[in-house]
């Protein structure tokens, strides 16, 4: 225990690495990861399940629905035994003051705030080296005042003279902040670098060395694929806190990822010589969920919840996995919370074994929101021998976590084969619950239905990227569709995703999330009157094989 001198008494163990989740703040700036405030919601608590010490829950400031979904997660997930809630703001009075107000609610309330201090970002800010030190002065006191628990980053610090470095860290442990976050926000270090860049902070920034109940923290980018080996060294260094993101997801290459450090350091005990807090039996339910809701697969050969992460082709690494796992696997699938556990119930079976079992997944479901899951449990269950748990998974999903629907699919049909020109027939309900029908022929079934879709939907996009896998093996299974589509002359993209035993449906599902992702997001979106129907909206997308 420490007390620093701002009089924050903070529990501090030299032994336990503080996991700073930012998934919904940083994560969300990957292109095409847009989340509803229902989605970030299901995702802090599945954190909170994960154990996360932290929970970065957005920038406040960034916009009004940005704001109420960082208020929410700090009434609902915010609990006095829950992780802290951290908002992100500028070194401005504004962004700080709109920061208090979403995560004031929490608990265990954390502004972070931050300026930039490399050559390159004053200059873009038009500011003096001194002109930085009194926003920093200015920024922290102000946060402090309002919040007991306070971070400040310079960022880019990759990229800053040391000795100013130095004195921007001092001016904001000076003036309140308890937690130093240095980030490598281009992704520019390398990890000997890193270490020795972190180590002598520690050891020369007055007020923050050992002793002071100062925690020092790391925030690494992936743009040269080290952000995990860069972390690691911030930790060898003596960094006790580490920012990172669920798959690694973040802007441009990513950071780094939260998976990959926590199993390098419960794997590699003898190595780190610390723990962390993280259940890490949730590693891959958390990873599901927040591809599922981000619209964004997971490669497979991913570290730690790629598909291809346990698995074993070659005949040498298969008799040796059989012979003793250790053979091939330094973790063992469990370990992570991978399992193949079959789901036993049938068509037979009743709303309250599904509901205990999602519970044993962590969905705590009930209402309307069983009854939903339930219908789609028993129509999967009709038309497969085996429900497993990714389907579940996979119903949960689509189904409990909507998108605000300004259109949702009503019925689906479908004509293709060699015989004839495919044709789709869409029937959308729009938010007034006003159907519209639209038939349209395409170079396959998915391209006829979303040829469809846009025949009635005014919401002109280029689709990007169509993904399309099973979540579990056999004929029978589940599919799932993941699809980013992009508006004309904007750098932004929206993903969506649909999962569903019928591919085609799937697609549509996932297009038709996407599209309402882009409807509120950018206000316009509209049903193409009647008689133009034929003609507005409708463009050749770009997988011509779909």
């Amino acid at each position: 225990m420490a007390e620093g001198e701002s009089g924050v008494v903070r529990t501090y163990d030299e032994n336990t690495v503080v996991i700073f989740d930012t998934t919904l703040r940083d994560g969300e700036q990957s292109p095409g990861a847009t989340l509803s405030s229902a989605e970030k919601l299901e995702i802090a608590r599945q954190l909170a399940r994960l154990g996360v010490d932290v929970i970065e829950a957005g920038f406040p400031a960034a916009s009004p629905d940005d704001l109420r979904a960082v208020q929410r997660i700090a009434r609902e997930v915010g609990t006095p035994d829950g992780p802290r809630i951290c908002g992100l703001a500028r070194a401005v009075e504004g962004d700080i003051r709109t920061c208090w107000e979403g995560v004031r609610e929490a608990a265990k309330p954390r502004i972070h705030t931050f300026l930039g201090t490399s050559p390159m970002h004053l200059a873009m800010l038009n500011i003096t080296q001194e002109e930085g030190l009194e926003r920093i002065r200015r920024a922290v006191t102000l946060a402090r005042s309002l919040c007991e628990d306070v971070e400040f980053s310079p960022m880019d610090a990759g990229r800053t003279d040391m000795d100013y470095l130095i004195k921007a860290c001092a001016v904001a442990v000076e003036c309140g902040a308890r937690t130093l976050n240095i980030p490598d926000t281009v992704g520019y270090v390398t990890p000997a670098e890193w270490e020795e860049k972190i180590a002598t902070l520690i050891a020369e920034t007055p007020g923050a060395g050992k002793g002071s109940g100062v925690i020092w923290s790391v925030h690494c980018h992936n743009d040269l694929g080290m952000a995990t080996a860069n972390t690691l060294a911030g930790i060898r260094a003596g960094a006790r806190q580490v920012e990172v993101t669920i798959n690694g997801i973040g802007e441009r290459a990513g950071n780094t990822s939260l998976e990959e450090v926590v199993m390098a350091i419960h794997t590699r005990q003898s190595v780190f010589n610390v723990r962390t807090n993280i259940d890490t039996t949730q590693i891959i339910k958390t990873s599901r969920m927040v591809s599922n809701y981000m619209g964004m697969p997971v490669q497979p050969n991913k570290a730690i919840v790629g598909a291809n992460a346990f698995a074993h082709e070659s005949g040498i690494h298969q008799d040796g996995v059989l012979k003793n796992a250790e053979t091939f696997e330094i973790m063992t699938p469990e370990s992570v919370g991978l399992n193949q556990s079959r789901l036993t119930l049938g068509k037979l079976s009743g709303r309250h074994a599904l509901k205990v079992r999602l519970k044993e997944l962590g969905y705590d479901v009930d209402g309307e929101q069983l009854q939903k899951v339930f219908v789609r449990f028993k129509a999967l269950a009709d038309s497969k021998k085996v429900v497993t748990d990714a389907d579940l998974e996979a119903l949960v999903a689509d189904e409990v976590v909507e998108v605000k629907e300004f259109f949702r699919l009503g019925d689906v049909q479908v004509t293709c084969g060699t015989m004839g020109m495919p044709t789709a027939t869409i029937k959308l309900v729009d938010g007034e619950g006003h159907a519209h029908i639209h038939a349209a022929v395409g170079v396959g079934p998915v391209d006829a239905a979303y040829r469809a879709i846009d025949a009635i939907v005014h919401a002109p996009n280029t689709l990007v990227e169509y993904s399309v896998h099973s979540v579990t093996e056999g004929i029978d299974a589940l599919g799932e569709v993941t699809v980013r589509i992009t508006p004309p002359d904007s750098p932004r993209t929206f993903g969506g995703y649909g999962a569903h035993s019928d591919v085609i449906v799937a697609s549509v599902k996932a297009y038709l999330a996407a599209l309402n992702r882009m409807i509120a997001a950018l206000g316009h979106g509209s049903v193409v009157p009647e008689g133009d129907a034929a003609t507005v909206g409708v463009k050749s997308k770009s997988q011509s094989s779909l």
